[in-house]
């Protein structure tokens, strides 16, 4: 390898310097995927579709975060851009919780977003399901297969490739107004860095089973 070459790297103990060989080989890994990340969230491709996918975010006693909030807004700019004739939002309601990380099927209404009801419920409408397994088995069930992902830019790339996972066809739209903009984006980007690279290494069902804190 050309780093055992380097001078330093090659006075080291063979023990040390595999060790410094592999955690640099895991930060050239991590800027990679992390350059990557961010060159996903800079895509936004709407087009027609079989359905809106809205991945969760926090609410708070039926009442959607500033976050899902921006998700929501997004999926129904493109209902009503006639894109989709459904829109599902995935999460849950942990046990044990006055309020969950993930939206409820309450939350998932219209009356959330707006006063407007749909133009069709015979074609169109919003339901909620868990990502795990929940997802592929509902859009399949309807034969479909392509799908419109909207949530935080940060977080596009990652849910495009569970999307793929399930056998889905994605596409991305993100929102173009999340409250999480700036330099604030910063650690989520990293954090979206971490769980893509980790699960690209050891599949993200088995990141999902193991709920390491990259909801």
């Amino acid at each position: 390898m050309v780093l055992s070459r380097v001078p330093l790297i090659g006075r080291l103990h063979p023990i040390i310097r595999a060790i410094v060989l592999l955690v640099l080989a895991i930060l050239v890994y991590l800027v990679v995927t992390g350059v990557q990340v961010w060159l996903t969230s800079r895509e936004f491709s709407p087009q027609r579709v079989s359905a809106i996918v809205v991945m969760g975010a926090a609410q708070y006693n039926g009442t959607p975060s500033p976050d899902l909030q921006a998700r929501l807004n997004e999926a129904l700019i493109l209902y009503r851009d006639d894109l989709a004739p459904l829109v599902v939002v995935t999460g849950y309601k942990e046990k044990g919780r006055s309020f969950s990380p993930r939206p409820r099927p309450a939350v998932c209404t219209w009356s959330t977003m707006t006063s407007r009801r749909p133009r069709s419920r015979r074609s169109g409408g919003w339901t909620a399901t868990r990502t795990w397994p929940t997802l592929p088995r509902l859009l399949k069930a309807r034969h479909d297969s392509t799908v419109l992902i909207t949530t935080d830019p940060f977080h596009e790339d990652r849910s495009m490739a569970i999307s793929s996972g399930l056998g889905l066809v994605p596409f991305p739209a993100p929102t173009r107004t999340s409250p999480i903009n700036g330099f604030a984006t910063v650690p989520y980007f990293l954090k979206e860095a971490i769980a893509v690279g980790a699960g690209r290494i050891i599949g993200y069902r088995e990141l999902n089973r193991l709920r390491l804190g990259f909801g």
